[in-house]
């Protein structure tokens, strides 16, 4: 169905902009509550709600556009001329599972830690989650440029 193409490209790269395009302050806003405390809270709940209203929903809308742009544009998926795209889907799937399975649990941990409002330097467990955190984070940076990369340069890869 080639008619429905350029409709599911559009709402496929709207929704990469809206998903992922928030996520590249993350660090900054991070960043900012560490140094400013008494904003520290503000700071990790406003990524949280980015990550829950934004984020998330427009990041797994993806897979079924993307589904449909392979189905309407009738792409040989498993073919050598298409390995940038099931490189993409791969690393997609690894990016989600990076970001549902280790990033959301420890910044709802954070979440939880700043919630109880103890006065005093941070316990050891909420430091563990910041790191990981932001381990996770640039891990999905570097994920979310690599794809982009894929997608726009479709290059013929030799493997």
């Amino acid at each position: 169905m080639p008619e429905i193409y350029p409709w599911m490209l559009f709402l496929h790269v709207m929704a990469a902009i809206v998903a992922f395009g928030p996520t590249f302050a993350f660090s900054i806003i991070g960043a900012m509550g560490g140094r400013e405390r008494e904003h520290a809270y503000f700071a990790t709940r406003v990524t949280r709600r980015i990550g829950d209203i934004l984020v998330e929903p427009f990041a797994l809308s993806m897979l079924v556009t993307g589904a449909l742009l392979i189905w309407s544009a009738e792409i040989p998926l498993f073919e050598r001329d298409a390995r940038w795209l099931l490189l993409s889907i791969v690393l997609y799937v690894v990016a989600l599972a990076l970001s549902f399975l280790v990033s959301q649990p420890n910044v709802r941990r954070i979440v939880a830690i700043q919630s109880q409002g103890a006065a005093g330097p941070p316990p050891p467990e909420m430091l563990r989650a910041i790191s990981v955190v932001q381990r996770t984070g640039m891990a999905l940076t570097v994920l979310t440029v690599v794809i982009v990369f894929l997608m726009v340069m479709k290059p013929n890869l030799g493997f």
